[in-house]
């Protein structure tokens, strides 16, 4: 038991790093910017497997020393439980008075040479209360020996059984474990692929056969907002995703997915993550011809969902063009000349950009994001720091972009956005079983008392003395109780036995 409890300690120290530092399995753009932003501690956080905690080789040390220690623990006691079981309860002690509760009863002279009637009437109560009992004969003294209470030991191997499935199951079949992320702009449809995800991240016994057909459709996504509360005012209340699923021959579904209310399709639970708005970008060329037309994700950057994106143009005019916007629902302009938002909704939308010129970097082969802009080597030719301002656009205007480069169009119909996380999880009910089996074995365990009882019956003075005696293994408030319990239930028995009249007891 010290061992265990030393290594579970130790395993929740190791755990620590991994809420502290990104893990590469659920934050790899984290680890990308830590190895951006901090280059010097990065790679030594790296040799550590700090970026990787839960599959390094200390922490799976920690975990398999635990795991052995728990079989190392479970299989002797269940031996020694087994041989219990099947055994009888210890001989009467010599000496009852000595044990922690004792109580005597003495019969008359009536009762005289009838001590073995007297120990099967206590027998008899003995077995109603679920002991296991036998019965012993010595130097003149007939008693029975019960015991009870086994299964506070079943109990407790549960408890230790169950935590130890749970390590198994989580130890071997999160391995098929996987979750993905998806950006879905109201109207767009996802279909269940690995070419459809943002962003993957599998597991490392996962296979692409795992990931099941579906598609899934973002109708609408109605927010609500706080519209009484005055200190509170524009504060989401409630996020609805309005989605329709399409299952292989099946007919459309139609589904509601909000926070912490996951929609589970086939085995796998999708949940929402964020949202924002997305409008739709539109850019010409000087002839008006359409080069360029996206509904671009903007990423809310504080609670009233101010918001960044990125515009890039590789194709279709004199030269690429990249533009990195600023998105306010509600805009209003503050003493700075700067712009901000005061509120979730649409009350008065303002899309600004930054225009540059040069080489986007697409045509690289190496993956960009989509998210960000690489401004080093570009060209601004719309900033608030040049003659030429940040471009500003409101719903259904069109603006010329600098340098007679073409148009650019903000639709009027702005549309929101909602991300998504799909996620397997293969350990779900093996887990909640293990679990529960756990906890009915803990409050086996807890509430269960370890009972011996003896009772034992002897010529004593012409009639024959009663002795009761109770031990516990470990504390048990309530050992005396049960035994005085007993001795009224058995001289009950007893004096029923001799229906004339209670004068048979003393």
């Amino acid at each position: 038991m010290r061992t265990a409890l030393i290594l579970l300690l130790m395993l929740a120290v190791a755990a620590v790093p991994g809420s502290l530092v990104p893990q590469r399995s659920s934050d790899p753009n984290g680890v990308t910017t830590w190895f951006n932003d901090k280059p010097d501690i990065a790679p030594l956080l790296d040799k550590l497997q700090l970026f990787n905690v839960y599959t390094s080789w200390w922490f799976s040390a920690i975990y398999m020393l635990l795991f052995v220690s728990l079989v190392g623990c479970i299989v002797p006691r269940l031996v020694h439980h087994w041989k219990a079981l099947r055994s009888a309860p210890p001989r009467t002690p010599a000496r009852l008075s000595r044990l922690d509760a004792y109580a005597t009863v003495r019969l008359d002279e009536r009762w005289a040479g009838r001590e073995a009637e007297v120990v099967a009437a206590a027998k008899e109560v003995l077995g109603r209360r679920r002991y296991r009992v036998a019965d012993y004969e010595s130097r003149g003294t007939v008693s029975v020996s019960a015991e009870r209470g086994y299964l506070r030991e079943t109990g407790n191997l549960l408890f230790h059984g169950g935590m130890l499935g749970l390590i198994v199951s989580v130890g071997l079949l999160s391995g098929f474990n996987w979750h993905g992320q998806r950006v879905l702009v109201e109207g767009q449809t996802f279909v269940n692929g690995l070419v459809s995800y943002s962003s993957f991240s599998p597991d490392r016994f996962f296979n692409p056969d795992q990931l099941k057909p579906f598609s899934l459709r973002l109708e609408k996504l109605d927010v609500t907002y706080e519209t009484q509360d005055q200190e509170h005012l524009g504060l989401p209340l409630d996020y609805d995703a309005q989605v329709t699923v399409q299952l292989p021959g099946e007919e459309p579904s139609k589904h509601n997915v909000k926070v912490n209310s996951p929609l589970r399709i086939d085995g796998n639970d999708i949940y929402l993550l964020a949202n924002g708005y997305a409008p739709t970008i539109t850019v010409r060329n000087p002839t008006g011809e359409v080069v360029f037309r996206d509904s671009i994700v903007f990423i809310p950057q504080d609670q009233f969902l101010t918001s960044t994106g990125v515009v890039k143009v590789p194709d279709g005019l004199s030269e690429q063009v990249g533009m990195l916007g600023f998105f306010y629902p509600s805009a209003h302009e503050l003493e700075s000349g700067a712009f901000a938002s005061d509120h979730q909704d649409l009350r008065n939308p303002l899309l600004t950009l930054n225009v540059y010129t040069g080489d986007l970097g697409l045509d690289t082969g190496m993956p960009v994001s989509v998210y960000s802009l690489d401004t080093e080597n570009l060209t601004p030719i719309a900033a608030r720091d040049l003659d030429v301002k940040p471009l500003q656009l409101h719903p259904g205007e069109t603006v010329e972009l600098p340098n007679g480069l073409g148009t650019i169009t903000m639709d009027a119909e702005i549309h929101r956005y909602a991300s998504f996380n799909v996620h397997s999880d293969h350990t779900r009910i093996p887990g909640g079983i293990f679990v529960a089996l756990s906890i009915l074995g803990l409050i086996g365990s807890l509430l269960v008392p370890r009972r011996r009882v003896w009772v034992a019956a002897r010529e004593h003075e012409g009639g024959v003395l009663v002795e009761y005696a109770g031990l516990a293994r470990g504390e048990d408030h309530q050992l005396a109780r049960a035994v005085n319990s007993l001795v009224d239930e058995h001289t009950a028995v007893l004096v029923s036995w001799k229906a004339d009249s209670r004068r048979d007891l003393q």
